[in-house]
């Protein structure tokens, strides 16, 4: 038995885990909060926090781990990696320079120009209101989107249109950002169709996965606040409708080439899991951004439909050796997330959850919990998203109905998008697109 240790507190590191011990390991889960899934799955957790690099170590060794995943990308981007394989311990994620594709967005752009990446967009570096106005003048104030440097939790990107709405406006954010002696992109606002790719990488070779979309906006029909993501679908051919095959291999191919980008830069061999954003527009394929971890929602789309072994996988991104030896179930998925009401500007914490175990179990949902806590044996919200119900099925109709059932099995002051994978929605995203095609 291999002894696997997952670092992170969230639905994905929870699907994550999950997917290890279907793969015959024994978890063990290092986490700044207590997620009451991994606290399940797991022979021996430790909750601390997930940046203190000795403590992990220390855990580590006590319990003869044989390699770590990374789930989310904070500690990444601030060297766990480098300090766990100093250490002895193997890890699934990339090492500090190879997490700045996604811990620095001008590192990301840079290198893309550099490496002529072709979904690259239109981009500049400020640190200054020098030049700003000029720049604004250049590509239009209602193509503009401010992307500060660092990790935002996906709330720091403000797009015009969205957040911004004069030019009175950009320059403000642009403003505060410099104030508080942020580093910032102006860049050209794409319009399209989303899509995410993740893949499994071992330093040369890029995999990937079924294709699946997220919604971030709060509310039904796209409306409301950005979120962190209130739900996914992936379809049964593991394409989308307006995503063809050979946009997922120009997207693919990007990935490769970025990954041989980041070892040619920096000399170091990019591993782990990389997510890549991309958008379908009347140009071609975009790059949106790229994330050095697995998605959340999306991690639930894919993981559970892997029909190979997550710890092979893992061991051979360790060792470099990945090879595409492993598949992914022809079905469709739909993930839902619930969250406290109010979310996100003014959720409602501690309040109970009930989860009707066994009538969700005959459902055929699965539930994954994100920021719940348990005490005496009751789960109860935080400020976060609260847990991710999963259906899958032959079709997205399906997969639409059993999700939706499995969250008629939860009780609570939670809300969720009821629109996530209906065909309704799904209608709304092919016409956007056809029309951007056909203009």
């Amino acid at each position: 038995m291999v002894n696997c240790l997952i670092i992170g507190h969230g639905a994905r590191e929870h699907v994550i885990g999950e997917t290890l011990v279907r793969g015959g390991a024994n978890l063990f889960a290092f986490m700044s909060f207590k997620n009451a899934g991994l606290e399940d799955l797991s022979k021996k957790i430790k909750i601390h926090s997930e940046t203190d690099f000795a403590a992990i170590l220390d855990f580590s060794r006590q319990n003869k781990i044989d390699f770590a995943v990374i789930g989310p990308e904070a500690p990444l981007v601030v060297g766990i990696v480098d300090a766990l394989e100093k250490g002895g311990i193997p890890c699934v994620g990339p090492t500090i320079e190879a997490a700045q594709l996604e811990g620095s967005k001008i590192f990301a752009r840079n290198l893309l120009e550099k490496y002529k990446i072709k979904s690259n967009i239109e981009s500049k570096t400020f640190d200054s209101m020098d030049g700003i106005v000029n720049y604004i003048k250049d590509i239009g104030e209602d193509n503009i989107v401010v992307k500060p440097e660092g990790l935002t939790g996906g709330k720091g990107v403000k797009v015009y249109g969205d957040h911004l709405f004069s030019k009175k406006d950009i320059l403000e954010y642009c403003q505060e950002l410099v104030d508080k002696k942020n580093r910032f992109l102006l860049e050209e606002k794409c319009i399209g169709e989303e899509f995410t790719l993740q893949t499994f990488v071992d330093g040369k070779n890029v995999l990937g996965s079924p294709l699946v979309q997220d919604h971030k906006r709060a509310y039904d029909d796209d409306k409301g606040p950005n979120t962190g993501g209130m739900g996914s679908y992936s379809m049964e051919d593991h394409l989308m409708p307006f995503i063809t095959q050979i946009d997922v291999n120009l997207a693919l191919e990007d990935m490769k080439k970025t990954v041989a980008a980041v070892k040619a830069e920096t000399g170091v061999e990019y591993k782990g899991f990389l997510y890549g954003q991309f958008m379908k527009t009347a140009k071609g394929l975009k790059l949106i951004e790229f994330n050095s971890r697995f998605g959340d929602p999306e991690a639930m789309n894919v993981l559970p439909l892997l029909k190979g072994n997550l710890v092979d996988i893992c061991l051979s991104i360790i060792n470099r050796n990945l090879s595409q030896n492993f598949e992914f179930e022809r079905k469709a998925t739909v993930c839902k997330y619930l969250a406290p009401e109010g979310y996100p500007v003014n959720p409602k914490k501690d309040e109970q959850v009930i989860i009707n175990t066994e009538k969700i179990k005959n459902t055929g949902a699965k539930y994954y919990y994100a920021s719940v806590y348990r005490e005496g044996g009751l789960i109860f919200t935080t400020t976060s998203r609260a847990m991710g119900i999963l259906g899958i099925a032959n079709s997205l109709e399906e997969a639409e109905i059993i999700a939706e059932i499995g969250v008629k099995c939860i009780e609570g002051k939670l809300f969720h998008r009821k629109d996530v994978g209906t065909r309704k929605l799904l209608q709304k995203r092919i016409d956007h697109m056809n029309s951007l095609l056909n203009h």
